[in-house]
């Protein structure tokens, strides 16, 4: 049986394994800045108390900077910050009014519910809901200002420190510099690696990195429907590069590549968008097939947008979000069962602390809201790496901490470690805990709290809270990676068939007037395509509107699963097992994206029918896969690479339906 490489690796050497991400340097330096200064201001004023709650609204700030526009910045900090700082306020109340264990342990299960479901709603209600119950357990225990609620809005007050460190809005700042222009330069870098790689056994890595800097495209720009006093250039552009992508993924299917001189056309692409513009020259060669075709009116149309002309290359603006979105994930039973997951293991953490002499009894809690977060990777690997990570940096705090530096020291002691955060965040998750144990003991010490002698007991917290974790909400709970992996799965093959269903449709690419397309020496008539700049009131238009979201859709979901199977073949068998037996399923769909993005510009430069049978067989496929999904029985069919290039005579998806016949077969 064929399997994917990926899975031939052990699971502990891709779970240690760190990231080497490029360090954010805006976000660390900020971070440093907006500390230091919250830090400074309650020790010139003799209040560090004071400082120190500010202190912590600018290291949970810095937790959610991220290099994008100011627009989604301040609404991810606030969200994630407002947060806290309610958090905050219901753990000082609770400290305030003097709860007895039984009811801070009730009060704080229930605040856990509310996070885990708040948690399920996106990554950021994920942020909001890890630091809603991180700031309750912090203000249940450690000592609080006076005034005793004055804690939160001292949060806030340190996170806009953070914030009014940002960048400018957009308007006034160099194209270069501009988050949504620089994630489109690396969308067009990522696209001229694609091309570079068509034919090589790199591919299918080079159009992961594609969809990953096109996701993060379209995160970063405004949605163009919206009223928008500044619309952003790069609109255009990111609508040209989606139909170049469209392109070179049925060229990396079927193992066709294009000559150097127009693979290196996107680099130049890419230069020039972060130029703010420019002419950018297409070789002019003669492709011979209908997806090289397609390459080549996209790049035509792209080099036209960067440049400031109207190309249109046939596709939409981004669609609005669904109001009603957040809301049915707020209610739906992903949501309601982390929440009770969660509940469940800080109800033991309160029970167990109640009974224990411990010091610090909200470090439990705590502890268990950042382990237990399934959408940041294995929650195996999170506990093991918190208590290593936790021992490493309470041995490193202590050593720094001997000679009893002052309160100067300290803050920028605490100032150094917060702006290592950003980084090592990004690098492994016990990198971030090594660098965020020494800050968070720095700052318990500027509030009042035992020296270097009181932190070692933060190490048995730490695996007192892993521990329950673990036992809890990893091995006797049922959530297993087929609880991931399979819905994200259903959800790929579903939107594979609805952008299957469109390409496949009798009013599809192939009906646009013969005199629009491409001449067979590769040249193209003047002007742009007709069907491309029909006005949205036309009866084609809501075709295209629908086919490139519904493209775009399918390789976010294909992305969303594939990501999903890496996360659990991180976790100890046998739970990663099942990521395993899914991976040359989700291989398979990888690439039937691509056949289908080769069957439509068949049907746009070839002039192809479609064949009912054919689109029949591969529906039966996608339907056969998302039955076994749901059903937890992954594929055990042989579904063999294909290594030769594809005949343009031939439907692409005729070999398709092969390839998922092939798959299926053994299927019982």
């Amino acid at each position: 049986m064929s399997r994917n490489t990926a899975a031939d690796a052990p699971w502990w050497a891709r779970a240690a394994r760190p990231a080497r991400p490029v360090a954010p340097v805006a976000p660390m330096v900020r971070a440093a800045i907006g500390m230091a200064l919250a830090l400074a201001a309650g020790v010139l004023a003799h209040r560090v108390d004071l400082g120190v709650f500010a202190g912590l609204g600018a290291m949970h700030a810095t937790m959610n900077d991220r290099v994008e526009p100011v627009r989604l910045r301040v609404r991810r900090i606030v969200t994630a910050v407002g947060a806290s700082a309610l958090g905050m306020l219901v753990g000082g109340t609770l400290q305030h009014s003097g709860a007895d264990g039984l009811a801070l342990g009730a009060a704080l299960t229930v605040t856990a519910f509310v996070s885990g479901a708040v948690s399920a709603t996106g990554p950021r209600g994920s942020a909001a809901g890890l630091l809603l119950l991180v700031s309750a357990a912090l203000g249940s225990g450690m000592p609080l200002p006076d005034p005793w609620w004055a804690g939160a809005p001292l949060m806030a007050a340190g996170a806009a420190l953070v914030l009014l460190l940002g960048p400018p809005p957009r308007r006034h700042r160099a194209p270069a510099a501009d988050p949504a222009t620089r994630a489109l330069a690396a969308a067009y870098d990522a696209l001229g690696r694609m091309l570079a790689d068509l034919g090589t056994p790199r591919g299918a890595a080079s159009r992961r990195l594609l969809t990953d800097r096109l996701n993060q495209v379209q995160d970063v720009l405004p949605p163009t429907r919206h009223p928008h006093p500044h619309p952003h250039p790069g609109q255009e552009m990111y609508r040209a590069a989606l139909a170049a992508t469209e392109a070179a993924t049925g060229l990396l299917w079927a193992r066709r590549p294009v000559p150097p001189e127009v693979a290196a056309v996107p680099d130049r692409l890419a230069r020039a968008v972060e130029r703010g513009g420019g002419e950018v020259a297409v070789p002019g060669w003669a492709p011979d097939t209908p997806s090289r075709r397609a390459l080549d009116a996209a790049l035509r149309a792209a080099a036209g947008t960067v440049a400031g002309r109207a190309a249109a290359p046939g596709t939409a603006p981004v669609p609005p979000p669904d109001p009603w979105r957040l809301r049915v994930r707020l209610v739906s039973p992903a949501a309601a069962r982390y929440g009770a997951r969660l509940a469940l293991c800080v109800a033991a953490g309160a029970a167990v602390t109640t009974a224990m002499p411990l010091s610090r009894s909200y470090w439990v809690p705590m502890t268990i809201a950042f382990v237990l977060k399934p959408d940041l990777g294995s929650v195996f690997l999170r506990a093991v790496s918190r208590s290593v990570g936790t021992v490493l940096g309470v041995a490193v705090t202590a050593a720094v901490l001997a000679p009893a530096p002052g309160p100067w020291a300290l803050v920028a002691i605490a100032a150094l470690c917060v702006a290592l955060l950003p980084y090592a965040t990004a690098a492994h998750y016990g990198l971030n805990t090594v660098v965020m144990t020494p800050m968070a003991l720095v700052l318990l010490q500027l509030g009042g709290q035992d020296g270097a002698a009181g932190f070692w007991p933060r190490v048995l917290d730490t695996a007192l809270a892993s521990t329950i974790v673990l036992l809890l909400g990893y091995l006797l709970w049922p959530e297993r990676p087929r609880h991931r992996i399979e819905p994200r799965l259903v959800a790929a093959t579903t939107a594979l068939k609805a952008y299957l269903d469109s390409v496949a449709r009798p009013d599809g690419p192939q009906d646009r007037p013969q005199q629009d397309r491409p001449r067979q020496d590769g040249s193209q008539q003047d002007g742009p395509r007709q069907d491309a700049a029909l006005p949205t009131g036309t009866p084609q238009a809501p075709r295209h509107h629908a086919e490139v979201w519904l493209r775009r859709t399918a390789y976010r979901a294909l992305a969303d699963a594939r990501a999903e199977v890496e996360r659990a073949l991180a976790e100890p068998p046998p739970a990663g097992r099942p990521a395993a037996e899914w991976l040359p399923a989700t291989a398979a769909l990888e690439r039937l994206s691509g056949a289908v993005a080769a069957f439509a510009a068949q049907r746009r430069y070839g002039g192809r029918v479609p064949d009912p049978v054919e689109v029949e067989r591969v529906r039966r496929a996608l339907d056969a896969l998302t039955a076994a999904a749901r059903a937890h029985r992954p594929p055990t069919g042989a579904a063999a690479r294909p290594t030769r290039p594809h005949d343009p005579a031939r439907s692409a998806l005729g070999r398709a339906a092969d390839e998922l016949d092939a798959l299926l077969a053994d299927r019982s």
